[in-house]
C-alpha cells in the first residue's frame, strides 16, 4: 500500500509540502493585518483577531469531521476538497464589505481546513514506506511552518504598499496555486474499508478513556494555554509595535514573525534534553522561559521586546513539542482519539486567547502580556501537579509521535 522511494513517494512529498504550505498561509496571513482591518472595518483589536481566532476554531471542530468523511471516501479525496474549498473561499476574502461576513467566511475556510492537518501526515504514514516515514513526516512539518512565515512576510509589506485587501488576494491566489500543485500531484491511495475504530461509535471510548486520564488532561491543558499564550503575542505584537513609541511601519513589523523559525532548532533541541532530564523538567523549564521572555516584552525599548520575543518563541516550540510529542505514549488507549483531542484544544486555545488577548490590550500592552504570563503560569501549574515525574514518565525515550492523527 505504500509509495516505494521513487516518483510516487516524491509526489507524496512535493503534494503534502504543498498542503502544508497552503494550509498555513490562508490560516495565518490575517495575523499580519490585523491593524489595518482594525482602521478598515473600524473595529477594535480583539474583534479584528476573530479573522484568526473564527478560522481556528472553525478548523477545531471539523477535524474529526473530516476524518471520518475520510475513512469514507478515502484520505486523499478529502484533502483535495478540504484544499480546494479552502482555497475558493480565500478568492473571495478580499471583496467582502462587511466584517461579520469576513469572520462568517473565515470560520468556513477554518472548516475546509481543517481537512489537511488532520489527514496529511495520517496519509503520508500510510503512503511512505517506514524508512523514511519519520523524514517525510519532518519534511510535511516544515512546509507548514515555511507557510506560516510566508503568509504574514507577504501579507504585511503588501498591505504597507496597498491595503488589506491587496494583501489578501496576493495571499489567495498563491494558496489557490499551491492548492494546484497538491491536486496534481497527489497520488490516490488504495481504497481501504473503514473499521470500527474509526466510525464514530467506536471513537467515543477512546476520546472518554484519556478525558478521564488525569495526565493527558495536563497535556490537553499544554496544548490549550501554550498556544493560546503564543497566538496572543503574535496576534497584538506588531499592532503594538505600530503605536507609539516605536511607531514602526508594517512591512518592520512583519519580521516579528521570523521569531516562528527559533522552532525548528528548540524543538529537537528540547527533544535531545528530554531523553536526558526527561520531559516533564524540560516541559516546566519551557514554560518559565516563555513567562520570562514575555516579561520582557514589557518594557517600552524596542532590544527588551525583541529579545524577550525570541525567547518567548523559542520556549514556546519547545514546550508544544514536548507536549505533542507526550499524548500517543501517555495514552493508555485510544491513541488516535488522544492525539485527536489534543488538536481540538490546541486551536481553541489559540481561538478563545488570540480573542481575549485583544480585550486585555484595551488595557495596553502590558494587559496582554499579563494575560499570557497567567495563562503560562496556570499551564506551569497543571504539568507540575499531574504529569509524571523522570522516574515514572511513561517511554521517556520514545522518539515523539509527530505524525499520527485522528481516524
Amino acid at each position: 500500500m505504500s509509495q516505494q522511494d521513487g516518483p510516487g513517494h516524491r509526489r507524496v512529498l512535493i503534494a503534502l509540502v504543498a498542503i502544508g504550505m497552503t494550509t498555513f498561509v490562508q490560516l495565518y496571513y490575517p495575523q499580519a493585518l490585523i491593524p489595518a482591518l482594525s482602521r478598515d472595518f473600524e473595529v477594535d483589536a480583539s474583534q479584528a483577531a476573530l479573522t484568526i481566532s473564527g478560522a481556528t476554531i472553525g478548523l477545531a471542530v471539523a477535524a474529526l469531521g473530516w476524518s471520518w468523511t475520510a475513512d469514507r471516501i478515502g484520505r486523499a479525496r478529502a484533502m483535495t476538497i478540504a484544499i480546494l474549498a479552502a482555497a475558493a473561499i480565500g478568492l473571495v476574502l478580499p471583496f467582502v464589505t462587511s466584517f461579520p461576513v469576513l469572520v462568517l467566511l473565515r470560520v468556513g475556510q477554518g472548516i475546509a481546513l481543517g481537512g489537511t492537518p488532520a489527514l496529511a501526515l495520517a496519509y503520508l504514514d500510510e503512503q511512505v514506506s517506514r524508512r523514511v516515514a519519520m523524514a517525510a513526516a519532518a519534511t510535511y512539518i516544515s512546509g507548514t511552518v515555511v507557510g506560516g512565515l510566508v503568509g504574514r512576510l507577504i501579507a504585511a509589506p503588501v498591505a504597507d504598499v496597498s491595503d488589506w485587501r491587496v494583501a489578501a488576494l496576493v495571499a489567495g491566489v498563491v494558496s489557490a496555486l499551491g492548492a494546484a500543485v497538491a491536486v496534481i500531484a497527489l497520488p490516490r491511495e488504495r481504497s481501504r474499508p473503514a473499521t470500527a475504530r474509526s466510525r464514530p461509535a467506536g471513537v467515543w471510548p477512546g476520546m472518554v478513556a484519556n478525558l478521564t486520564n488525569p495526565a493527558q488532561l495536563a497535556l490537553y491543558a499544554q496544548g490549550f494555554l501554550l498556544m493560546g499564550a503564543q497566538v496572543a503575542v503574535f496576534n497584538y505584537l506588531g499592532y503594538r509595535l505600530e503605536l507609539e513609541p516605536f511607531d514602526l511601519p508594517p512591512s518592520l513589523t512583519a519580521v516579528i514573525f521570523l521569531a516562528g523559525l527559533s522552532g525548528a532548532v528548540s524543538a529537537r533541541l528540547a527533544a535531545t534534553l528530554a531523553g536526558r532530564f526527561g520531559r516533564r523538567r524540560v516541559l516546566l523549564a519551557s514554560s518559565l522561559t516563555m513567562v520570562a521572555g514575555a516579561a520582557l516584552t514589557i518594557p517600552d525599548r524596542l532590544a527588551s521586546v525583541l529579545i524577550g520575543l525570541l525567547l518567548f518563541a523559542t520556549a514556546y516550540f519547545a514546550a508544544h513539542s514536548i507536549a505533542s510529542g507526550w499524548v500517543g505514549p501517555m495514552a493508555t488507549s485510544g491513541v488516535a482519539q488522544a492525539t485527536s483531542l489534543y488538536t481540538l484544544f490546541y486551536y481553541a486555545g489559540s481561538s478563545l486567547f488570540g480573542w481575549l488577548g485583544g480585550l486585555a490590550f484595551a488595557a495596553g500592552w502590558t494587559g496582554t502580556a499579563t494575560m499570557v504570563i497567567a495563562i503560562v503560569l496556570i499551564a506551569f501549574a497543571a504539568a507540575r501537579t499531574l504529569l509524571p515525574g523522570t522516574a515514572n514518565e511513561i517511554s521517556a525515550q520514545t522518539p515523539p509521535k509527530t505524525y499520527a492523527a485522528p481516524r
